[in-house]
């Protein structure tokens, strides 16, 4: 079996020798350091879904930012009850959205879910399965911990690895 993939965010770092402001003075140069993401049980973020391509930043992982309202931080794995769930609150998860660099979700598929509808699902009946090594912690500012626990699912990576 392969390792799973992690995720990391880049924050921006200050370096010295960068460009020269109005004053005259030096600017340091924004550098990128990746930083490591957690995941709710408190390990490193695992990529959630590459197929489709998944995550608010459309880099696999369920990672989130001050840009991400939503909080689409809960890796789940849809299904058919969830997906009707959905569209019955108004969030079609099954129609492609082109423009947004959405393909329509199906049965099976991995996607970030906004922390909120998966609890929404949850009190309706209708939550969908939770890999909790690819769900950030930040999910449980708005879900309890053991209603994800009560959903979780171990999904290998690649198929070949079942």
């Amino acid at each position: 079996m392969s390792a799973a993939a992690t995720c990391s965010t880049p924050r921006r770092t200050t370096e010295t020798g960068g460009r020269t402001r109005r004053s005259g003075e030096r600017r340091p140069p924004a550098r990128y350091s990746p930083v490591s993401e957690r995941n709710v049980l408190g390990g490193d973020l695992e990529t959630c879904g590459t197929d489709p391509l998944t995550g608010f930043f459309r880099d696999g992982c369920c990672s989130t930012g001050p840009e991400d309202l939503g909080s689409h931080t809960i890796c789940a794995v849809v299904t058919a009850e969830f997906l009707a769930h959905q569209q019955s609150i108004g969030n079609d998860l099954s129609t492609p959205a082109p423009r947004h660099r959405f393909p329509g979700l199906v049965p099976g598929d991995r996607w970030c879910v906004t922390a909120a509808n998966w609890l929404r699902a949850y009190h309706d009946g209708a939550a969908a399965f939770v890999v909790l090594a690819s769900t950030h912690e930040r999910a449980l500012e708005i879900v309890p911990l053991d209603a994800l626990k009560r959903y979780r699912v171990d999904v290998p990576s690649t198929p070949g690895e079942l």
